[in-house]
């Protein structure tokens, strides 16, 4: 019992309602908030310490009032109600005296009057009943993540202190009743992931209070009610993935005679509907807007210019639809931009050069509109042509028709280009085009007299070719017998095959075991395209004579150690073979320094590209996911057990796939071959990209925990479909998944696409988010070390464990 020293118990309901609120408000937490985490966490903290410190100090913090009878019997009604196969409600039993004791699982009281049902993940079936009404004094409702199903009672609407509804990830059914919508202090309405259908009750504009509505994912139709729009206090909106047709309302942001209103709305996604008309230009007067999701609908018209009005949005998704018109140039004008979709739609005109002013822009896709011209040249360099495909106006990327004069090509052992321009450049006049036009006509003519000469002496240029090859073959013969000699094993090593190639001014390709083979000059006349460029150098699909692909390193100018380091550590990695590490198959050293490491060509690029920038109908399943996590963990395993290397550079960007989809780490050893100064360079690209470990920020020096630092983020990019360097409002990827995590939105954390599978991967999905937040603890001490996090990926996912790594049959090269 309470003594009469201690504060009354209504003394606190101000300071509770606060936490509440708190709670509420960011109960996503702290992904979309505008304040910054530093001052939060210390702000809950001050409001827990207050309340402690005037609370009593009895057990469970029960204020000795017993449960009042009304309440008593609508938890009775509500318990009989819910099927519960998993005994978890035991604690609900009894006279019912102590209900409010702390000992009745997941109630909370006040004065004897229930405040809060909190039953999450508890696998609870059945319904809710209707005498829930005589819990009038309830607060908070939280069934989340069950299996309960049936109508949403009316009788909710009898809750007037109802604060929050979390009611997401269960199986409710039938409409949505008017009276939720009658709940004047309502901030949380959250029914998402159910069934419900029918329209979203006009009612519901009346909870003016109202901070986050989310009815996604379930079946509802007609049209988003006006009222909504208005609402002054909320900041979600999700109602994507439903059946709502109609128009978007245009009364976004008014403002009421003689009053300027500021409109709290940070995200709203109204995507994956069947909604039609044009987008609202009143849509850009919320300023305060980071996330404006609207494709997969039925939208025509253009872009408002007037886009430009939504300063602070980060993404921006108008793909499939049917838009027309040209792309503003306003666009530019949104610094804050890093996703920008506008693939799928009629779009026409050039692409402004003033989106090259994005400098946060991490994700652009333009792809089949009927865009024309030019792309803006940072924009080329920056994406890849997946980015505009199916623009056939479009010139000056990647396989899109070429501009007019374009830049040539450098061949792969040419040195940098200079980074500006000859000034003085003009236009040819007249009689110059007449005399290049002649010299093209005199070249063709050349070009048709070698063609009749080699046909005419076809037979002994073939026997001498014949006599070039019998010779390299000779000379790889007399590398591998020298080999043998020196007790090496034929195949393997720099010893394989070491050639001096011709014509090359003094050049030396060293071979390692593979399925290609080639000569230098094959190499340095291939046909290269380029595919990324990364911190030590630029990357190249180089396609050899016989029509065989390679991919091809070329290691940026002065930035590797000495020749005989270089040597030493370039073999040594040659060495490695496992089936989920990307094979060096030759290296090539110039006669001015250039260095060339070939490897096996992945016809399916990298994990980033195959994660953030694959289109819609290109879909990534759980099974697909953790294969390619466990593959992962076994490269890593191998390269931290069979041969003592750190990568220190794991990226999803360096993790390769194969034809099959499995995957392949890339760039490990490349540290060994760089100085200090380019290894510091990549610690800190790594740490932009977001997977750098705390500690490099000190260090400087990688390690296996900061390896499986960077694991941690890569599986977090699995589970959320989110990229590592995306970051929400100054949190990176781990400190927002683990900030959802705390405030019980964990299903918010996971990609869309995985909470459409079977029900039976869910427990699959939790427990390998546990793992990858283990992984990414801020001590290093605390990290797994990746055997540890392979064995728990299999346990997760036993029937991918039946090859495990270091096993004979996993250590063939595929």
């Amino acid at each position: 019992m309470v003594g009469n020293s201690e504060p009354p118990i209504h003394s606190l309901l101000p300071l509770i309602d606060m936490v509440e609120a708190f709670r509420s408000n960011f109960s996503v937490g702290l992904k979309n908030s505008p304040i910054h985490r530093r001052l939060m966490i210390p702000f809950l903290c001050m409001l827990t310490t207050i309340i402690i410190s005037i609370t009593p100090a009895s057990s469970q913090s029960w204020d000795g009032i017993a449960i009042t009878q009304a309440d008593y019997q609508g938890l009775r009604a509500f318990r009989f109600a819910l099927s519960d196969p998993r005994g978890l409600l035991r604690s609900w039993n009894g006279s019912g005296l102590d209900a409010c004791s702390g000992s009745w699982d997941g109630i909370k009281c006040v004065r004897g009057k229930v405040i809060a049902i909190q039953l999450p993940y508890r696998g609870l079936g059945g319904r809710i009943t209707e005498k829930i009404g005589q819990l009038t004094a309830l607060r908070k409702l939280s069934l989340h993540d069950n299996a309960v199903g049936g109508q949403i009672p009316a009788a909710l609407g009898l809750l007037t202190d109802l604060r929050g509804l979390y009611l997401f990830n269960n199986r409710f059914s039938g409409t949505i009743p008017p009276s939720v919508g009658e709940l004047a202090l309502l901030q949380t309405l959250d029914l998402s992931n159910n069934l419900l259908s029918g329209s979203i009750p006009s009612s519901i504009a009346n909870s003016t209070k109202l901070y986050r509505l989310n009815l996604s994912h379930n079946n509802l139709s007609g049209a988003i009610p006006n009222g909504l729009t208005n609402l002054p206090s909320l900041t979600f909106l999700l109602i994507q993935h439903n059946n709502l047709s109609s128009s978007i309302p245009g009364t976004w942001g008014v403002e009421e005679p003689g009053k300027k209103r500021v409109y709290q709305l940070q995200v709203l996604s109204l995507d994956h509907n069947s909604l039609s008309g044009p987008i609202p230009d009143s849509i850009t007067k919320l300023e305060r807007l980071q996330e404006l999701l609207l494709s997969n609908n039925q939208l025509n018209g253009s872009i408002p210019e007037s886009i430009d009005g939504l300063r602070n949005l980060s993404i921006l998704s108008l793909n499939r639809n049917s838009l027309s018109g040209a792309i503003p140039a306003t666009v530019g004008n949104i610094s804050s931009l890093e996703h920008l979709d506008f693939s799928e739609n009629n779009l026409s005109g050039e692409i402004p050069a003033s989106l090259e002013k994005l400098n946060n822009l991490t994700f652009f896709n333009v792809s089949y509109n009927n865009l024309s011209g030019p792309v803006p040249v940072r924009l080329s360099e920056k994406f890849n042509s997946s980015s505009f495909v199916g623009n056939s106006l479009l010139c000056g990327v990647g396989g899109s028709n070429t501009c007019a004069n374009p830049a040539p090509t450098p061949p792969l052992n040419s040195p940098s280009p200079p980074s500006s321009t000859e000034p003085g450049t003009r236009r040819l006049n007249s009689r110059e085009l007449i005399l290049v036009v002649a010299g093209i006509a005199f070249l063709f003519f050349l070009l048709f007299t070698c063609v009749l000469l080699s046909c005419l002496f076809g037979g002994s240029r073939e026997t001498a070719g014949s006599n070039k090859r019998g010779a390299n073959a000779g000379a790889t013969a007399a590398a591998a017998a020298a080999a043998a000699e020196r007790g090496e094993k034929p195949g393997t090593g720099a010893a394989a095959a070491e050639a001096v190639a011709g014509g090359d001014g003094g050049g030396k390709l060293v071979h390692f075991d593979g399925p290609s083979t080639f000569t230098a000059d094959d190499l340095l006349c291939a046909t290269a395209e380029i595919m990324g460029k990364s911190t030590y150098g630029t990357v190249y699909k180089a396609t050899l004579e016989d029509g065989s692909q390679v991919a091809v390193k070329r290691l940026r100018e002065k930035i590797a150690k000495n020749q005989k380091e270089f040597e030493t550590e370039v073999n040594a990695i040659g060495k490695v073979r496992h089936p989920n590490l990307l094979a060096l198959r030759a290296y090539y050293l110039g006669p001015k320094g250039e260095k060339l490491l070939v490897f096996d060509y992945m016809p399916r690029g990298s994990l980033a590209a195959f994660l953030h920038a694959r289109g819609p109908d290109t879909p990534i399943d759980w099974p697909m996911r953790m294969n390619i996590a466990i593959g992962v963990a076994r490269g890593l395993h191998h390269l931290h057990t069979d041969v003592n290397m750190v990568h220190g550079n794991l990226t999803s960007s360096n993790i390769l796939l194969d034809a099959e989809g499995s995957p392949k780490i890339a760039d490990y050893g490349l540290s060994r071959l760089m100085s200090a100064a380019a290894n510091s360079n990549a610690i800190a690209t790594a740490g932009a990209l977001g997977y750098r470990a705390p500690e490099l920020s000190k260090l400087k020096k990688a390690s296996a925990k900061t390896d499986v630092y960077s694991l941690g983020v890569v599986l977090l990019e699995l589970l959320t479909g989110k990229p590592a360097g995306e970051t929400t409002n100054g949190l990176d990827l781990p400190q927002w998944v683990a900030s959802v995590v705390k405030e019980e939105w964990t299903n918010e954390v996971f990609d869309l696409e995985l909470m459409r599978e079977p029900a039976e991967t869910g427990d699959e999905l939790v427990n390998t988010l546990k793992l990858a937040l283990h992984c990414v603890d801020p001590l290093p001490a605390a990290r797994p070390d990746v055997h540890e996090v392979l064995r728990q990926l299999e346990e997760i996912k036993p029937e991918l464990a039946a090859a495990p790594a270091g096993t004979a049959s996993s250590q063939a090269d595929h």
